[in-house]
């Protein structure tokens, strides 16, 4: 069997790496700007991480040799370029019984719509799969193991996928056929995880942080459940297995931004200093107007908003949230 891998950032290369000795062949395939000749070469690079590839696997910026007679192809290019890496691979002559796996988490923007949406109106006849969990780069290369999920529509398709990728002691896969609510889960975690990093350095406390993740995980379900996921999904590894993981790691990108925003610093230094993509920034735009599209409140997903694009201080975001009109719990299962 083949592997594709579409996209040599942090996420693209550790998925190359880990399930080299699960496939005959193994491609990782990056635009020619984002391929160090030292990865090219000697499969190794420094940024975004370190890692060193096996041999056996090919590393190329040809979208039409990548692709060519692969079993599973890994989408995990930024949310923002798999429109267009869509394109190319209809392009490049991609085939309907190739399987597509997406492991992007994020929501396009403007169009609101989840990666598999965007896949599927580019490739309709596409076998298509979603990737999302607790997978935290740096702790997969050093061996620590985790678990994910696999969703599809089709679940022979998911099993396939749960099969050729799941790694003995390291990496255990799980199948669903909630797509709507892997994909949300997996996405909407990063605005809380931006509002955990942010809560953290401002030394509020772990009853805070508990807090965050509660009413973080509430406006999460109360967005999903809108948009037709199945709430026990959201309690799931690309729920809530999610969100642990991502709000209580400085591991975890999106942590690493609210950290950085906590501490006075704009949001365009942030991210040139971090030199990857933090889903939750886009993304705490994309649930803020999701949640106006549906008549929602998402108070939290709001004040990281705010955090991202305005000069709002942290004082008068911790203001604003706890002084909100009281309300009752809701409850979902």
């Amino acid at each position: 069997m083949k592997l594709t891998v579409i996209g040599a950032g942090c996420w693209g290369l550790t998925l190359g790496w880990l399930l080299t000795d699960n496939f005959d062949e193994v491609t990782i395939w990056g635009r020619a700007q984002d391929l160090s000749e030292d990865l090219i070469k000697n499969k190794h690079c420094t940024k975004p991480l370190e890692v060193q590839l096996s041999e056996k696997v090919d590393v190329t910026s040809d979208l039409t040799a990548a692709i060519k007679d692969a079993d599973i192809i890994l989408n995990v290019v930024a949310t923002s370029g798999t429109r267009d890496v869509c394109e190319n691979l209809k392009k490049s002559g991609i085939k309907p019984d190739q399987i597509l796996v997406n492991a992007s988490k994020g929501i396009e923007l403007p169009s609101l719509m989840r990666m598999s949406e965007v896949i599927k109106e580019i490739l309709p006849e596409q076998k298509l799969a979603v990737l999302s969990g607790p997978t935290l780069a740096k702790e997969v290369l050093a061996g620590k193991p985790t678990a994910a999920c696999v969703a599809s529509e089709d679940m022979q398709v998911a099993e396939t996928v749960q099969k050729a990728c799941n790694v003995p002691n390291r990496f255990r896969l799980y199948t669903n056929n909630d797509v709507i609510g892997v994909e949300l889960g997996g996405s909407l975690k990063n605005v809380i995880a931006i509002a955990s990093g942010f809560a953290h350095t401002m030394d509020l406390g772990d009853n805070c942080a508990g807090t965050l993740l509660t009413r973080g995980m509430a406006e999460i379900v109360r967005v999903s459940i809108h948009l037709g996921a199945n709430p026990s999904t959201l309690y799931g590894l690309s729920g809530i297995g999610d969100l642990i993981a991502t709000c209580s790691s400085p591991l975890s990108r999106n942590y690493t931004v609210g950290s950085m925003l906590a501490k006075g610093k704009k949001i365009n230094d942030i991210l040139a200093e971090l030199g990857s993509v933090a889903e939750g920034v886009k993304t705490s735009k994309a649930i803020c107007e999701l949640a106006k599209k549906l008549g929602l409140e998402v108070p939290v997903s709001n004040a990281i908003y705010e955090a991202v694009y305005t000069d709002i201080t942290p004082e008068q975001l911790l203001s604003k949230l706890m002084n909100r009109k009281l309300k009752e719990e809701e409850r979902y299962i």
